[in-house]
């Protein structure tokens, strides 16, 4: 009921966003874009390629698990103003679903991992006929959904196409090095310590693209839970296999991986946390973590040192606030 209340309440600012005066204005004088994304992501590559062309909100901000959020009616409004709603798809916000769905026959609503062919996504053992939808962990794949929105915006912005190809460019040139970065540290873990164990299972794109093996404690989504029985199978793992680190996420509770820890040091195995990786959102809004090259730097940097390899202290680009 309350889904249905939001979703006409969303049909009835559709109504009105025509209504609204246009005050936004990019420096040449033209009307600008207003654009909505579900996740910082998103946001962070839509913001980047549009420039001066678009206003860029997102909806999730630091912290925020897109598996179990639900829209505020402030967000209704927002998404019923936009001219253009991206979101991620694949199931990753999966309270929204049915509402982006419903906003999608009334406006263009676009989920820029769908766009993605399907030989490279990866199947999801929790939810039968969907697919894995943390696909930003991979940044080579991230490309290709920067293509995306690259291609949207010019199909709803004609006039903008050299503005959104020269900042894609340049963008897609960050993102690039940012993989390159990552394929080249990460590589230094020596073979014996290449698995990655995190709060839950949002890294199997990066463990295919860098070689790790990747073990969640919980489910693709975050609604899932880890039994009793879980977790000491994992400390038997962790145990077995003398993994040393396991890793906090931003965005996840942390109370299962303190659960490994104090079982593993229960069997006499020293276990540590070896650093908190984001996961689902970014870091602090104007921070290089509040980035997406920034987020992904941190992350691929926190687990070589945090697994005895090597990577420089502050990142790829010196501007980590805290290393590992």
């Amino acid at each position: 009921m309350r889904l249905l209340i939001l979703a006409a309440a969303a049909t009835f600012y559709l109504g009105l966003a025509g209504l609204v005066p246009a005050d936004r204005a990019a420096a040449d004088g033209t009307s600008r874009l207003d654009v909505v994304t579900t996740t910082s992501m998103i946001g962070d590559a839509a913001r980047a390629i549009a420039g001066d062309r678009a206003e860029v909100t997102h909806l999730m901000g630091e912290g925020i698990d897109p598996h179990t959020y639900r829209q505020t009616r402030s967000d209704v409004v927002r998404l019923g103003e936009a001219d253009l709603v991206f979101w991620n798809g694949l199931y990753l916000e999966a309270q929204l679903e049915e509402l982006l769905l419903q906003l999608g026959e009334r406006k263009s609503v676009v989920a820029v991992a769908e766009a993605l062919p399907a030989e490279v996504l990866l199947e999801s053992e929790e939810f039968e006929g969907r697919f894995d939808p943390h696909v930003w962990m991979d940044a080579g794949l991230w490309a290709e959904v920067v293509g995306a929105i690259r291609e949207t915006l010019i199909e709803h912005d004609p006039d903008g196409e050299p503005v959104y190809l020269a900042n894609a460019e340049s963008y897609l040139e960050e993102v690039a090095e940012l993989d390159d970065y990552a394929r080249s540290v990460l590589a230094s873990v020596p073979e014996r310590a290449r698995a990655l164990v995190t709060a839950h299972d949002a890294f199997q794109y990066f463990g295919r693209a860098y070689d790790f093996e990747v073990i969640g404690i919980q489910g693709i989504s975050t609604d899932s839970e880890a039994g009793l029985r879980e977790i000491e199978d994992l400390v038997s793992l962790i145990v077995e296999r003398e993994i040393g680190a396991v890793f906090f996420e931003s965005s996840v509770t942390d109370r299962n991986v303190r659960a490994l820890v104090e079982g593993a040091q229960a069997r006499g195995h020293e276990l540590i946390v070896g650093g908190e990786l984001f996961s689902d959102a970014m870091g602090s809004p104007g921070s290089y973590e509040g980035t997406y090259v920034g987020m992904i730097d941190h992350n691929v940097t926190t687990i070589t040192r945090a697994l005895d390899g090597e990577a420089p202290e502050l990142g790829m680009n010196g501007r980590l606030e805290a290393a590992m």
